[in-house]
């Protein structure tokens, strides 16, 4: 746990030292997204230690830094099937397009049989196809904590504002 904790770190710190070196890469082109973002995924996910499929369901808020593709804001999801358990997480997203988002979120998982708190990192990509305000499209997450695995592949729902 300490290892993940340790790598999370150092991938966010080296992340950020390295963007103002490509700051015209990060730049938004043509599309200047929604400042805010409420969004929501619904989605079957499969626990690969387990070899279980439950549902699961992630809520994100982010916030995206004007004039650039990057976001940064909070998650959480709920996995409503055994294995149960909530993660709250810091959320730091990337636009490389247009419609195309990949998301890291390094945070807490809190398992209803266990009270006490382990770290968990997810990572998400989604293609969105925009409405006005509002948008929809595939979600992929994979997701990390010391027990388990979970992939999952579901739609996400999202309102910019």
């Amino acid at each position: 746990m300490k290892s993940a904790l340790l790598l999370t770190l150092l991938t966010t710190i080296y992340s950020f030292n390295i963007f103002p070196q490509f700051k015209d890469t990060i730049k938004s082109d043509s599309h200047e997204h929604h400042k805010n973002e409420i969004g929501i995924s619904s989605s079957p996910a499969y626990f690969l230690k387990e070899k279980v499929f439950t549902y699961a369901m992630h809520i994100h808020y982010i916030y995206n830094i004007p004039k650039t593709k990057l976001g940064i804001g909070l998650s959480f999801e709920r996995i409503f099937l055994a294995p149960k358990h909530s993660t709250f997480g810091l959320v730091v997203s990337y636009r490389p397009v247009e419609k195309l988002s990949f998301s890291v979120s390094p945070g807490l998982t809190f398992e209803d049989t266990n009270p006490t708190s382990l770290f968990a990192l997810h990572i998400e990509t989604a293609y969105e196809f925009e409405f006005g305000r509002y948008h929809v499209g595939p979600a992929f997450e994979f997701a990390s904590d010391p027990n388990d695995y979970h992939l999952s592949l579901g739609l996400h729902l999202g309102y910019g504002f």
